[in-house]
């Protein structure tokens, strides 16, 4: 049996949905994944880069309230994010899948 992944406190059904376009389908694959390789799948499958989306998925996984990240460590955090991003997201590509969602040639996710 699998657990939601928004069953993670702090995780609600939006994370849920982008993990889902990322193939991260449960709390458990997510929690073996950890936030750094998570974070890197939803940024590869075209969620937009957004620290606190990352820092707010750390803090999850810990099982910290969302804004329990402060000076130093939010320093550290943010290196991690960036780092990430710059590893896995192609801002030139998401664009593209974009246009190319647009005018249907392959499906993306809809907000």
């Amino acid at each position: 049996m699998t657990t939601p992944v928004s069953s993670i406190r702090n995780l609600g059904p939006a994370y849920q949905e982008a993990c889902g376009r990322a193939g991260i389908n449960s709390a458990e694959e997510l929690r073996r994944l950890g936030a750094d390789a998570a974070y890197a799948k939803l940024l590869q499958s075209g969620s937009k880069p957004h620290f606190i989306g990352y820092y707010v998925l750390v803090m999850a996984l810990q099982g910290r309230p969302w804004n329990d990240c402060k000076g130093k460590e939010k320093e550290a955090l943010r290196k991690r994010f960036d780092a990430i991003k710059a590893g896995s997201y192609d801002s030139a590509q998401s664009a593209l899948d974009a246009i190319l969602d647009e005018i249907g040639v392959i499906e993306r996710h809809r907000r």
